[in-house]
């Protein structure tokens, strides 16, 4: 038999305070928002989200939101949503009139929120955004054979952990009953980040030729919904909508949480 020593013996009663301490901690401190850090209530302020966290994932959002919050997530009016995918038209477009669904501004609470999703690797708060716009999306009863989302490079993939573009097409096309095919899409070429690109053209020359279609895929007839998560320029969507066509895709449409447009379709 084992002697227990004084050392351990103080081990685990630092232990045992230890997690004394954080469950009592856990009880008095309040949640903080995912978006502005201020204290967040507890209640499921969003319409039931956690019980539609817990039929797309499994187990409940650990993602708190303070009603400010999200009183400050305004969507834009319906007839205001659809635009033409490329905030610039280029000469010699293939596909001039390609759509783009957007249906928040980036401003605000969603200007804020990006980055902590991209650089703060706030997952939950990717996945209630393609809730959102899924939700959203549903109401306009688009027919589609597939979602994708845009892919990121194996480099940034590493940093963030996961591609939010991905975990926001994943529960739109879930709540729109669309087959979502989250390598589909597949980056040829290592790019700038778009936000380091100010002038549109260094933009669409970045993204040229960055993206194709994996051969495990046949995309030949079918139409294709490609997501992302903030749509600028568009020229990112619209070189991987250009890479779905050149595969044999019938019909591409692009769909964005946010973006700042003034033109519609």
């Amino acid at each position: 038999m084992r002697m227990i020593r004084g050392n351990d013996v103080r081990i685990i009663i630092s232990q045992a305070v230890r997690e004394t301490i954080t469950g009592a901690v856990d009880l008095i401190l309040p949640f903080r928002c995912a978006i502005c850090g201020k204290v967040s209530d507890t209640e499921d302020r969003s319409g039931g989200y956690c019980r539609l966290y817990k039929e797309l994932y499994g187990t409940f959002p650990k993602l708190h939101l303070c009603g400010k919050c999200l009183s400050s997530l305004s969507s834009r009016e319906e007839t205001e949503r659809w635009h033409y995918c490329l905030s610039n038209p280029v000469e010699n477009d293939p596909h001039p009139e390609l759509p783009l669904y957007l249906p928040f501004p980036y401003k605000g609470i969603v200007e804020r929120a990006m980055p902590r999703i991209k650089f703060g690797r706030q997952i939950e708060l990717a996945r209630f955004f393609g809730s959102v716009l899924g939700t959203l999306l549903c109401g306009e009863d688009l027919k589609a054979d597939l979602i994708v989302p845009v892919p990121l490079s194996s480099e940034r993939f590493e940093e963030r952990g996961f591609n939010q573009a991905s975990e926001i097409a994943y529960p739109v096309s879930k709540l729109c009953n669309i087959p979502f095919a989250d390598d589909c899409l597949i980056r040829l070429k290592d790019t700038a980040r778009q936000s380091e690109t100010k002038e549109n053209y260094e933009r669409a020359a970045n993204v040229s030729g960055a993206f194709g279609v994996s051969g495990s895929w046949d995309v030949t007839g079918i139409t294709v919904i490609v997501a992302d998560d903030v749509a600028t320029t568009g020229s990112t969507l619209h070189e991987a909508a250009l890479a779905l066509y050149k595969a044999g895709a019938s019909k591409v449409l692009c769909i964005a949480f946010a973006g700042n447009r003034q033109d519609k379709y």
